[in-house]
């Protein structure tokens, strides 16, 4: 199996003709693939995220961790969520 950190750095190399090619010349095909390779760099990125969450996970010792460790992601969602709600209300002052 390839590193994945190479087929990202890969991936990026070869969109670099069509980045030049959109961003400096307006090319429009370019443009298309080149958020044709943003999507693809962004499954690559998110395949690499989880397997090296699923590597932190089955590193962990003991079953009784591993319920606790899924209930804590919830709550740090929820934190977040009511920070964002109650900012506003302070801006107003």
């Amino acid at each position: 199996m390839a590193n994945p950190f190479n087929q990202l750095k890969d991936l990026i190399n070869s969109l670099e003709d069509d980045f030049e090619k959109s961003y400096e010349k307006h090319n429009a095909a370019a443009g298309t693939r080149v958020r044709k390779g943003m999507q693809e760099l962004k499954n690559h990125a998110q395949a690499i995220r989880l397997e090296v969450q699923n590597m932190k996970n089955a590193s962990k010792d003991g079953d009784a961790a591993a319920p606790a460790a899924k209930a804590a992601p919830a709550a740090k969602k929820a934190a977040p969520a009511a920070a964002k709600k109650a900012a506003p209300a302070a801006k107003k002052k």
